[in-house]
């Protein structure tokens, strides 16, 4: 369990992990586990710098929580939304051309835009919460945002064939993931309220029938996306009721 957690660590932050791991597709399912504990880690982090830039303007608060944000994270599921935002448009319907896209580490111009535009909303949603003093949201939204990897393992084909993601799904201990899951979103729920809850699980389901429907399953730059559109949705959400 330590080499999984470990795993989960290294793959998901830039978090050193001063250690070499020894990899098996049984550790590599169960790291999966530990993917709502990395987004406590990330979400501890930017709730403790949250917490020391109180006296700040908020505006400034934000920016700098949201840089940390995307350091903690090493800009990975950003990478996915942008290869998504290219494949999606230039794939024009055609599921071989959409991957073709996603494997071409070039950015284009539609993928800059959502970026600068999921970047801008979400300094915008911080500002909000930091002014409305809700720090506890700095926590709970990045494990939210990485539990949702778990319910789209759990529930949809991953299509890209010997590779990563393929092991983490096949290995996956489905009834510990339920589980956990399910943990998650009662405690979110009860902490946040069920707003975020219902905009992460209204994101997800949007996201698993567009890639169903383009690509017939899951990619790794389709699950990074999620992890940047359920932060987004369950971050806006809380600002517009707050």
């Amino acid at each position: 369990m330590r080499n999984a957690l470990l795993l989960a660590v290294q793959f998901l932050t830039r978090i050193p992990v001063p250690m070499q791991i020894q990899v098996s597709p049984r550790q590599l399912g169960y790291s999966v586990l530990f993917y709502p504990l990395v987004g406590g880690l990330i979400g501890g982090g930017l709730y403790l710098l949250g917490s020391l830039l109180a006296a700040q303007p908020p505006q400034l608060g934000a920016a700098l929580i949201l840089a940390i944000w995307v350091f903690l994270s090493g800009g990975l599921h950003l990478d996915g939304l942008a290869d998504c935002a290219d494949a999606w448009v230039g794939g024009t319907g055609n599921r071989e051309k959409t991957l073709a896209i996603m494997k071409d580490p070039a950015a284009g111009t539609v993928a800059v835009i959502v970026l600068v535009l999921v970047l801008l909303l979400k300094w915008v949603g911080l500002s909000v919460l930091i002014t409305e003093q809700r720090l506890d949201s700095l926590f709970w939204i990045p494990v939210l945002g990485r539990s949702s990897l778990l319910l789209l393992m759990m529930t949809t084909p991953y299509i890209r064939k010997n590779g990563l993601g393929e092991q983490l799904v096949e290995n996956l201990p489905v009834s510990a993931a339920k589980v956990i899951l399910g943990l998650v979103l009662a405690i979110v729920w009860v902490v946040l309220g069920f707003i975020p809850v219902l905009a992460a699980l209204s994101c997800l389901f949007l996201i698993r029938r567009v890639a169903l429907h383009r690509l017939a399953g899951m990619t790794g730059d389709v699950y990074g996306a999620s992890v940047e559109l359920v932060e987004l949705v369950a971050l806006l959400s809380l600002a517009l009721y707050v």
